[in-house]
């Protein structure tokens, strides 16, 4: 890798946060003693997925729309189409989940170690208030918080890496971004970023669901973060 960046942008959902355990075991609690029978890491899956099909195929100049709304949306379509009566309080309790995600184990540790040596930010397709919530919850270290909300576009569009590199004060080629998702990588790659992959072969609840296969089109391909402040010197 030429040149080391100055600065590491973090993808939230999935990279630093393990949303599969939190969802599931909160779907549990709130459900799983009227439905003992439902598969609830395949229904966060299909919670998750259904997501990620509407901030994706979002229309270019639609109006913004809260992540929030997006989740609740959707629990409320796949509930009702699996035939679960959850009540007003329950499904907001659920939804509300996905603002206090636990960061996997190596979270928190491998950011003291990497913030000793590099500004850290977020990067998230999240709400700019459920950063906010999960960093409180996990008691994660950033130096500031940056969130698709900012400019109105999800990522990957580069507006989003460009908004963070603007306050930042920064080049791309003076950031890299941090993910477990390559399409997200990919694309901060193609302005110019520097890249760190993540794997996290959990991240859906089995391994066999996870793209954790290394690259070499990334600059670093690491097991967990504190295998990316290894190889970052820290």
């Amino acid at each position: 890798m030429n040149d080391r960046p100055k600065a590491l942008l973090f993808d939230v959902q999935g990279t630093a946060t393990d949303f599969h355990s939190t969802i599931r075991r909160a779907a549990a609690t709130i459900a799983g003693e009227r439905y003992p029978e439902v598969d609830w890491s395949a229904f966060v899956n299909d919670w998750r997925a259904a997501y990620f099909r509407e901030t994706s195929s979002r229309p270019k100049h639609a109006a913004w729309e809260s992540v929030a709304v997006v989740y609740r949306r959707t629990l409320d379509t796949l509930s009702d189409a699996r035939g679960f009566e959850l009540g007003e309080a329950e499904r907001a309790e659920l939804a509300g989940a996905w603002a206090n995600l636990d960061p996997w184990p190596d979270t928190v540790p491998g950011l003291h170690r990497l913030r000793k040596q590099f500004t850290l930010a977020t990067l998230s397709n999240a709400d700019v208030s459920a950063v906010v919530q999960i960093s409180r919850h996990g008691d994660l270290p950033w130096h500031a918080i940056f969130a698709a909300e900012m400019v109105g576009v999800f990522k990957p569009d580069p507006r989003t890496y460009h908004l963070a590199a603007r306050y930042l004060g920064l080049e791309p080629t003076d950031i890299m971004m941090v993910a477990s998702h390559k399409y997200d990588i990919r694309a901060a790659a193609g302005l110019g970023f520097h890249t760190a992959f993540i794997a996290r072969p959990l991240e859906y609840g089995d391994a066999a669901l996870a793209d954790a296969d290394f690259s070499p089109e990334f600059d670093i391909n690491a097991t967990d973060f504190l295998d990316l402040a290894d190889q970052l010197g820290c």
